[in-house]
């Protein structure tokens, strides 16, 4: 092949890098020389991936940043320009779900009452805080580093959409929604942002298991039924690895690789999109 993986001296935002996943992407942006930018409000975790990068020669700057807060973020661009340079790739990681925006059951019942945690005992912040944090925490991010992006080659955002967005799972109606809204936004960017040079593309992870899904997918140590459930579906009968999102975040954010593939969502799931259950 007549290329290279190397991001040598390009400047890589990530937000909610503080997690597992967007951790271990920068962990491995680092390692083929991009200089990062580690984005989370969990400034203590973003510091602790930080310190591993520069601890294995890679460099890294950790900032507390909340993806919600639009004047926050200009004055973390004003840093990040300061102390790493204009954004070339903004990978924005930041997301998840809240237990106030799930429901107790995936069906409704006629003995449920309105009380209960159904459909009709969220609470409309809750709701919102969900939707906000997924759709409007990957737009004002975009808002604000991409104006550095505009005119300059290789420039690209990747946002981490989900297997919601292709088919709403049960409980989490919110986190579904605002999924699906990051996989539309994905490709009304890369069609806005067509004539200046700004590519846009997602990644879709299936299942894995990080800090924020542990406890619903594990009693201690044993599945729960939910967790059974996604390994019935998903042919390839596992959870996926972290590290197993790098090759195609990879591939999205090189110029080399993918300069002319564009508003595209890349399910990365171990066969459960493909699967319909028999």
């Amino acid at each position: 092949m007549p290329f290279n993986i190397d991001f040598t001296d390009k400047v890589i935002v990530v937000t909610g890098a503080g997690g597992v996943i967007c951790a271990k992407i920068s962990q491995e942006f680092a390692k083929k020389g991009a200089k990062v930018a580690l984005l989370d409000i969990n400034e203590e975790a973003a510091q602790n991936n930080a310190n591993q990068i520069n601890e294995d020669g890679g460099i890294a700057i950790a900032y507390k940043a909340n993806v919600l807060d639009k004047e926050n973020l200009e004055e973390v661009r004003k840093c990040v320009l300061r102390d790493l340079g204009k954004v070339d790739i903004l990978i924005n990681g930041a997301g998840g779900n809240n237990p106030k925006a799930t429901t107790e059951n995936e069906f409704h019942e006629t003995y449920l009452t309105e009380n209960s945690t159904s459909i009709f005992g969220l609470e409309k912040n809750s709701i919102e805080f969900v939707f906000n944090l997924n759709f409007l925490g990957t737009l004002l991010p975009i808002q604000v580093f991409a104006k550095d992006m505009i005119g300059r080659k290789g420039t690209n955002i990747i946002n981490i959409s989900s297997m919601n967005a292709y088919t709403p799972l049960t409980k989490i109606p919110a986190y579904s929604g605002a999924k699906a809204a990051v996989s539309n936004l994905t490709q009304w960017l890369a069609v806005h942002f067509s004539h200046v040079g700004i590519r846009c593309n997602a990644i879709a992870p299936g299942f894995l298991v990080t800090n924020q899904n542990r406890n619903l997918l594990f009693n201690g140590e044993i599945p729960t039924e939910r967790a059974k459930k996604i390994l019935r579906n998903t042919p390839m009968g596992r959870f996926g690895e972290a590290d197993e999102l790098v090759g195609a975040t990879f591939f999205l954010a090189s110029e080399n690789l993918a300069s002319f593939v564009n508003g595209v969502i890349i399910p990365i799931d171990g066969g459960f999109n493909a699967y319909s259950g028999v």
